[in-house]
């Protein structure tokens, strides 16, 4: 017989979870809108968003039922987490770098920057890297990570982004 406290534990423990990813996934579209990034990318994140809410709440599902242990569950949640950041980590440090760097509006498409050597327009800003057009009609293809380490200069946004950041 099932009990009114593992329906509750389960209704409650799915709701918190689905609030949070959905909360991540707000503030993720937000900052990949703004960055004008194609919305196939953006799809995307939300289903591995859906996804990793799916999984978590089979996994309250199993904790509060009893049909595994918390030391088999948190065991199982830590290898899986620590394989899959490790697998991931140049992939998670482009997407994080990216994120912050579309959230803070450092670059915009069709912004002329200039990084290294390498001096265009942005032509296409992705989640894990941009797209640079440089004068010679060829295109870099550089990091997001790389990007935000910096230094980048960005000579088109001078005004946008004194603005944001009230620079004199």
């Amino acid at each position: 017989m099932v009990s009114l406290e593992l329906v509750l534990g389960i209704v409650v423990g799915t709701f918190i979870t689905v609030l949070i990813e959905e909360g991540i996934n707000r503030v993720i579209r937000r900052g990949a809108k703004k960055a004008g990034t194609n919305p196939t990318v953006i799809r995307d994140i939300a289903l591995a968003m859906r996804v990793i809410a799916v999984l978590v709440i089979v996994t309250v599902i199993l904790s509060l039922t009893g049909l595994a242990s918390q030391f088999t569950t948190i065991t199982i949640s830590g290898i899986g987490a620590l394989a899959i950041s490790l697998a991931l980590q140049n992939t998670l440090s482009n997407i994080l770098s990216g994120i912050l760097m579309f959230h803070d509006g450092l670059i915009h498409l069709n912004d002329t920057v200039e990084y290294g050597s390498i001096k265009g327009k942005v032509v296409r800003l992705a989640m894990r890297n941009t797209w640079i057009k440089m004068d010679s009609g060829k295109i870099a293809v550089i990091s997001n990570s790389l990007l935000a380490a910096g230094p980048i200069i960005n000579h088109s946004a001078t005004e946008r982004i004194s603005r944001k950041y009230a620079i004199d």
